[in-house]
């Protein structure tokens, strides 16, 4: 069989062949054949054995598939399977987020975000935006710095304590502005403080003029996987407004948590009303 050029045209773009065929073969597992042998896959792709070979042996170096030491047949790694729960996690949040959110965002008039832990940094997946004229701006995708913001400290503060040594160690923290935490002691002073009361904020942290405050989405094991977090201007987040707002977080990511499985203990329920009672 001849071999592929390494570039090849799609469309009016041009795509490498070699990933192209990486990609075709992997879809190959998903056919229902759990295991598949090297003959069996050049048949199916149309490509030559030493081609299919040398794909698949790539694959398991990167640990995308692996191979049964007794008959030399691939089947999906584990790293694969990982990668659909992952998948299916940032869906499921996304059909558990968007009406809660909708509802929040309609009641507070503010900014709502749902956001996730990469890093160092935090990724926001979900936003709706305030319906004033005076709002943040920003977007799906956007990053930021998760010490200087709500949702990033919400985040820091419910890892297991070796990952957020593991996250510190050699993180020198970026001073946004003059109220942004700047070193690991008032960091980890803070997170200790958001782990108590359940919820966190930042005022004037990520930028001067910009408040908000965030709290824990859990998955049904109880895990936090994202936070949610309302966010405006500080002059209408502030002082009584911001305690107010911190209710209503607080609330909004208990409920997507409940729309992701999660049973929040009964004495968590009863420590949670008088911990938000102490808000009003």
């Amino acid at each position: 069989m001849t071999q592929p050029r390494e570039l090849r045209p799609v469309g009016d773009t041009q795509v490498l062949a070699s990933v192209s065929n990486a990609a075709r073969l992997l879809k190959e597992f998903g056919k229902g054949d759990r295991e598949i042998g090297v003959s069996e896959l050049s048949r199916r792709l149309g490509i030559g054995k030493s081609t299919t070979h040398r794909l698949l042996h790539t694959l398991t170096v990167e640990r995308l598939l692996e191979q049964d030491a007794e008959t030399g047949m691939y089947r999906l790694s584990l790293t694969m399977h990982e990668l659909g729960a992952s998948v299916q996690s940032a869906h499921d949040l996304h059909s558990a987020a968007s009406p809660v959110i909708d509802q929040l965002r309609n009641m507070t008039k503010e900014t709502v975000q749902v956001a996730v832990l990469d890093g160092r940094h935090v990724v926001y997946v979900e936003r709706r935006e305030s319906p004033q004229t005076i709002r943040l701006f920003g977007r799906v995708g956007h990053r930021n710095d998760a010490h200087s913001t709500s949702t990033g400290k919400v985040l820091l503060a419910y890892l297991p304590p070796a990952e957020l040594d593991e996250i510190l160690l050699g993180w020198r923290l970026p001073r946004k502005t003059p109220y942004t935490i700047g070193d690991h002691e008032s960091l980890r002073r803070q997170l200790a403080q958001v782990r108590v009361q359940g919820w966190a904020e930042n005022v004037n942290e990520s930028e001067i003029g910009v408040a908000s405050v965030a709290a824990p989405v859990r998955d049904a094991r109880g895990q936090v996987v994202a936070a949610l977090s309302v966010a405006g201007p500080v002059q209408r987040l502030d002082g009584a407004n911001l305690r107010r707002f911190t209710r209503h977080a607080v609330e909004a990511a208990a409920a997507i948590s409940r729309r992701l499985g999660w049973q929040e203990p009964a004495a968590g329920r009863a420590g949670g009303a008088a911990r938000q009672g102490g808000n009003r």
